[in-house]
């Protein structure tokens, strides 16, 4: 048996969803093999309506909010997932972009889907990933021929010729974030400050109206980043506070080099040197934005009433 499995569903309608999704979760389910469906509501629904009393050994996730942050589906629904399994293999469907994605988010959803092959590459799974070849963009279908080593179109397989090495696929998307308002709330920050950073997020994000539990989120994923400035990024750093439409949007900058694209996106374990305060982030924010580069690197965050700003 093939130990992981990555496969691109291009699909034009709910007639070839269903062509390429049922007989995929009723093989997993007739294997005795735990089925993830996480994709956007509308597809859960035709899933459950297809396969009637089936669905109930299926566990489905609504992807727009459990993996509206790409950088969380990793840690947060396949890996939880398939961490909590103790069977030889799990299938999964995981639509990570859907017509809707905005550019903000989209080199985020691109490296997710990278990432997803080291990840699970000594990993027993098979994973579907559906994409609306009607309602996304050639460019975006080019991309899921790179992230995908298999692509599955008119319930043929074939592989990707376009397939590249994660690790290249991560370093594209790479890309310097939006420029900065010029109005944004900026302070220079070090051991001795990060208490004060604390306060700052937390006043900034209670007068823009976010929720109790969204602001303690948010002061304690912006004090992961801080730490992790003052502890690997050369001791010192930048934070960057404003609003967006309603939305809280910080930026830690600092001098360090985050070199390895998968940091964040699993859990490293607690005898690691760094590595799970960005998962956390991961966890708690809407959108996370990393750009590194031999300046050192920026990681930018989201937290609003409805996610990030469209």
């Amino acid at each position: 048996m093939v130990d992981f499995v990555h496969e691109a569903l291009l699909y034009r309608d709910d007639e070839q969803y269903l062509a390429g999704t049922v007989p995929f979760v009723c093989d997993g389910l007739a294997a005795g093999e735990p089925v993830l469906v996480a994709v956007p509501r509308p597809g859960i629904d035709l899933l459950r309506s297809a396969l009637g009393r089936r669905a109930d050994h299926v566990e489905f996730l609504d992807m727009r909010r459990a993996g509206r942050n790409p950088g969380r589906i990793i840690p947060g629904v396949l890996a939880a997932f398939a961490d909590n399994s103790s069977a030889a293999r799990v299938r999964i469907i995981g639509e990570a972009v859907w017509p809707g994605r905005t550019e903000l988010e989209y080199p985020a959803c691109v490296q997710h889907e990278a990432m997803v092959n080291t990840a699970f590459e000594d990993r027993p799974a098979w994973l579907l990933c559906p994409y609306d070849a009607a309602g996304l963009s050639a460019e975006v279908l080019r991309d899921a021929a790179t992230t995908h080593p298999v692509v599955v179109e008119d319930s043929r397989q074939r592989p990707s010729t376009a397939y590249r090495e994660p690790f290249l696929t991560a370093e594209e998307f790479n890309r310097p974030l939006p420029p900065v308002p010029r109005d944004a709330l900026v302070h220079r920050f070090d051991l001795d400050e990060l208490s004060v950073v604390r306060r700052l997020v937390a006043g900034f994000a209670t007068a823009t109206g976010l929720t109790a539990d969204q602001v303690e989120d948010l002061v304690l994923a912006v004090n992961e980043l801080t730490t992790n400035s003052v502890v690997h990024g050369g001791g010192v750093g930048t934070l960057l506070l404003w609003r967006e439409h309603g939305v809280v949007v910080c930026e830690v900058r600092d001098a360090g080099r985050l070199a390895n694209p998968m940091v964040g996106r699993r859990n490293p374990g607690t005898s690691a040197n760094g590595g799970y305060g960005v998962m956390l982030v991961n966890l708690l924010c809407d959108l996370v934005r990393v750009h590194t580069g031999e300046d050192g690197t920026a990681i930018r965050v989201w937290v609003g009433p409805a996610g990030p700003p469209t």
